[in-house]
């Protein structure tokens, strides 16, 4: 009886959710090959028999649970990546394919979702993007992810000035800068919070006295309610200052090239293909050059330039001083038997933005690739030109989710282009506004609200600890003596150790939206981020012990589901 209650103490019957680029994979919902209802039925049936008092019976019953018990075990046991699989439901190639050639290079989603530029013909009155009409269509600006980014940088280090920390009641920690330039009789503030940092230039001549460091910030936020700032007197404090105002700020960017051929309309039939024609290899030369991965010392986008794991080959290119690194398809993985080719879909379905070059006139599907970091896709395909005997063009078309805003260059009409240099420029531009303009969807604004309300929290507590070490405090004199004076020592500090494993390396895999990752003989484990090592806008969040935010959401499978 002892070993039974054990038994049945020791085992529930649980409800697993696992989440990643792929979809979410239900466990009891969704059909899977090493899972059968029988195999269910006979695990609850173990799991709720009712006791017996014969003890033969209690025996040979005994026995034999442990055995069904153990062999089910081994069923439901099998690698992480068969836990991601899942039945999708097929679109509707049939009729697609025998309607003809007059379909746009892009069809939206069946359950909406999706703006597309340009616009069907039935959305132009609400399409997001038809404001863009009108505009430079040759204004070819690369957006700014955080255009204050680099305001302290510029107007502060090179000058005097001071820093200050407290904090709000209301508002959390604060971390005021004030700079005096005395060339221009002004005042320039910075006043960082949770939600956003503030940046003021006051005319020294408006006041009769030089502000206090209260006054300045109220006059940035109206909302600030304390009374006084403590001042920053920690000498290393301005590498911190910067390490936070850049944080968002990167020169490396990472896209999936998705290669369509005439007819294939799921997510498998795209994932699969293996042979570059000559018209795609082209179009590849046009984005940047294809290089050997092994050994590769430049911006790897989570690929392997050592062993060989993730192919061999890659294509990347420098555009305006940003690095950037294409997953194109064909050139990653590839595995036998395995028709959602997840080798391919780990690097695609965690990319941000991709682009998708056609072969054929089978349009692209708006929600095709199940994945919960894709929020926009280009599309490309190369056309003959009637017009012109012999002549060919490239066609372009955008799709977004539609809580991602607009952005340039503006797609021309028509949306062709002749030239190749010219579509190169368009196509890098846009690709890396696009993935700019996606940080504003909701879903990754959120995240980046948590990490930099903990990055903020983490920088003014190391801010006021260390000047409070500087000025003598006789409570705070052995706080430095471990890992924080290892830090101090090495001219960092806690916040810049905890804020270097934040940004260490870039890989948006899916624990940057802080979906849940079960990790093999430790499911209570917090997920961790790989990243390259030259590092970039993402990354793993350190555990809540670490006092820094990453950026990605810890939340619970709870807040997930």
């Amino acid at each position: 009886m002892e070993r039974e209650k054990r038994n049945d103490m020791s085992f529930s019957r649980k409800r697993s959710f696992t989440f990643g680029a792929y979809g979410g994979v239900d466990k009891f919902t969704c059909s899977d090959e090493t899972r059968s209802d029988s195999v269910e039925n006979n695990l609850l049936g173990i799991l709720d028999s009712p006791p017996t008092d014969s003890k033969c019976y209690l025996s040979a019953s005994s026995n034999q649970r442990d055995t069904e018990l153990f062999e089910i075990i081994e069923k439901l046991q099998g690698s992480r990546i068969d836990e991601q699989r899942c039945e999708f439901p097929l679109p509707l190639k049939s009729q697609l394919l025998t309607v003809g050639s007059d379909l746009p290079l892009i069809l939206p989603s069946k359950l909406g979702g999706y703006w597309i530029d340009p616009p069907l013909e039935r959305f132009v009155d609400v399409s997001p993007t038809s404001s863009h009409y009108g505009l430079d269509l040759y204004c070819y600006d690369i957006m700014e992810r955080d255009g204050e980014a680099k305001i302290y940088h510029e107007f502060f280090r090179s000058r005097y000035h001071h820093s200050f920390t407290a904090v709000d009641p209301s508002l959390g920690p604060l971390v005021l800068s004030v700079c005096l330039e005395e060339e221009e009789n002004k005042l320039r503030v910075i006043l960082r919070m949770k939600e956003c940092s503030l940046h003021g230039v006051f005319s020294v001549s408006l006041f009769p006295n030089i502000p206090s460091a209260v006054e300045l910030a109220k006059m940035l936020c109206d909302k600030v309610t304390i009374s006084r700032f403590d001042v920053v007197s920690y000498l290393k404090a301005p590498e911190l200052i910067t390490a936070f105002d850049e944080h968002r700020v990167s020169p490396n960017f990472k896209f999936g090239v998705l290669y369509q051929k005439a007819g294939q309309l799921t997510e498998a039939d795209v994932l699969s293909n293996n042979e570059e024609s000559e018209e795609f290899k082209e179009f590849l030369s046009i984005l940047g050059d294809t290089v050997q991965l092994q050994g590769f010392t430049g911006f790897r986008g989570g690929l392997d330039v050592c062993h060989g794991q993730t192919g061999n080959e890659a294509v990347v290119t420098s555009f305006h001083g940003r690095e950037i690194m294409f997953h194109v398809t064909t050139k990653l993985p590839y595995t036998e038997g395995d028709p959602q080719q997840l080798q391919r879909k780990r690097h695609i379905g965690n990319d941000i933005v991709a682009l998708v070059y056609q072969e054929g006139k089978t349009p692209f599907l708006c929600d095709v690739i199940k994945s919960h970091f894709l929020h926009c896709f280009l599309v490309v395909r190369k056309i003959q030109r009637e017009e012109d005997a012999g002549g060919t063009a490239y066609k372009v078309s955008v799709t977004g989710r539609e809580d991602v805003p607009p952005f340039g260059p503006v797609i021309p009409d028509p949306p062709l282009f002749t030239d190749n240099y010219q579509l190169r420029e368009f196509l890098l531009t846009k690709l890396i506004n696009a993935e700019i303009s996606c940080y504003k969807a909701e879903q990754f604004s959120r995240l980046e609200l948590r990490t930099r309300s903990s990055l903020l929290e983490s920088l003014q507590t190391e801010l006021f600890t260390r000047s409070q070490c500087m000025m003598g405090d006789p409570s705070l004199a052995a706080v430095p003596t471990s890992e924080s004076a290892r830090g101090a020592s090495e001219g960092s500090g806690g916040f810049i150790e905890n804020f270097k494993r934040a940004i260490r390396v870039r890989s948006h895999s899916f624990e940057t939206l802080g979906v849940p990752r079960k990790i093999a003989g430790n499911s209570s484990q917090k997920p961790k981020i790989e990243k390259d090592g030259e590092s970039d806008k993402y990354s793993g969040l350190p555990s809540d012990s670490l006092g820094a935010a990453e950026l990605k959401d810890q939340a619970s499978p709870q807040e997930e589901t």
